[in-house]
């Protein structure tokens, strides 16, 4: 069946995907790749299951001839996936309310040793070695969802020196292996350099992070606001003129240099209780930084949420934003959960683990067009057509009690 015949199938639908298509895959110099990018788009969205190009030809009305065009303009095809994410960043960016940046990980089990990027590595929630693609995606946090709109593969260990291997993978000189803060980096770069995006907070979790001091003097040099969980053991400095180095640990511990702010947390059975946040008094900055950095001279705020129930560590961020109420701060916390939940839904829905090919421009284009499944469903779809997301992880705070 040929887009023509799905069109006059499916005509209601047809014209909403068209007009997505002629905004966000303009960069198509080819009609022929626009067509076979619709075909897989439509797919993505309605074939259940896995969303292999020969399991979305067998859906109705696709003929099962559809999977060999589906299959090549995914890894064959040479088309630029960068300028059809930077489009689908502006509209969602034009489209919604954003408030903050995110990062989130997404762990893509493999067999076999072949797909670009794939290696073996402890799965830190269960302890177990696991042979996966790691990806870390870029996502634009608003009041009803979180978007995805860039991701980059991990290429860890061989995939960064076996030349052999990266040629056969088709991996560009350029793309080498790097520690996940550099990925964060790149993707403030890149923003920072297109006006159309907005100048929001990014929210970060740095915790277990090596390089976290780095990411918060790389975000400060571009100007850009933070809001990052971090280890208790996290090196700041206290005091301008004599400057003292401390953990957030230990200072939090110092009652009479901290604030408390009473917030309200909603329990998983849908009560409220409040919860204590305690704030440091004054500001701090990241050591080890040179006299001529300018990311020296930036002040955070410290904000500790001890466990309501005492079975758990305390949780700690630091916040350029020094002048923005407490629950304003933490309420930008909650673009984390949402990352984590939309990356839930791309593994259910939109097949963001499901590519079969082994080259990295074939994983790049699979990719992005989960981005753009999941872009149109949320901003062009007609209402009443959206499956429910994923429940948010409960206990998020809710708001100021006093």
């Amino acid at each position: 069946m040929s887009s023509r015949e799905l069109r006059t199938a499916v005509p209601g639908e047809w014209a909403r995907m068209q007009t997505f298509m002629d905004e966000i895959f303009r960069p198509f110099r080819r009609a022929e790749q626009r067509r076979w990018a619709q075909l897989y788009l439509w797919a993505l969205i309605h074939v259940s299951g896995k969303k292999t190009p020969r399991r979305m030809a067998l859906a109705k009305p696709l003929p099962s001839a559809a999977a060999h065009g589906l299959h090549r303009f995914i890894n064959a095809s040479p088309w630029d996936w960068q300028p059809v994410r930077r489009k689908l960043a502006r509209r969602i960016a034009a489209s919604a309310t954003p408030h903050a940046w995110t990062v989130a990980e997404l762990i893509i089990p493999k067999r076999g040793e072949h797909s670009v990027g794939v290696h073996r590595r402890v799965d830190t929630a269960t302890g177990q070695t696991v042979n996966c693609q790691r990806a870390m995606g870029l996502f634009l946090a608003t009041a009803t969802h979180c978007f995805p709109v860039d991701w980059s593969i991990v290429l860890d260990g061989p995939w960064d020196s076996d030349r052999e291997r990266r040629r056969r993978a088709r991996i560009p000189e350029t793309e080498t292996g790097r520690p996940a803060g550099a990925y964060v980096l790149g993707y403030a770069a890149d923003v920072s350099a297109q006006p159309q995006l907005p100048r929001i907070p990014w929210v970060l979790d740095l915790t277990g992070w090596d390089d976290a001091c780095r990411v918060l003097a790389g975000l400060a040099r571009l100007r850009h606001d933070v809001v990052c969980e971090v280890d208790p053991d996290r090196l700041v400095l206290t005091g301008q003129h004599t400057p003292t180095v401390s953990t957030v640990g230990e200072l939090m511990e110092l009652r009479h240099a901290r604030q408390t702010h009473v917030l309200v947390r909603r329990t998983a059975q849908g009560r409220t209780e409040a919860v204590p946040i305690h704030a440091y008094a004054g500001t701090v900055r990241l050591p080890g930084l040179g006299a001529g950095d300018e990311s020296a001279s930036r002040t955070y705020r410290v904000l500790e949420r001890p466990d309501p129930d005492g079975r758990q560590p305390a949780r700690y961020w630091m916040t350029t934003l020094t002048d923005r109420r407490v629950e304003e701060v933490l309420r930008l916390t909650r673009s984390r959960a949402a990352a984590l939940s939309t990356v839930a839904t791309l593994q259910k829905r939109f097949g963001v683990l499901d590519f079969e090919g082994r080259s990295f421009p074939g994983w790049h284009h699979h990719m992005t067009m989960a981005l753009a499944a999941y872009a149109y469903q949320h901003l062009y779809a007609a209402p009443g057509t959206l499956p429910p997301e994923p429940a948010e992880p409960s206990g998020e705070l809710a708001g100021a009690a006093s």
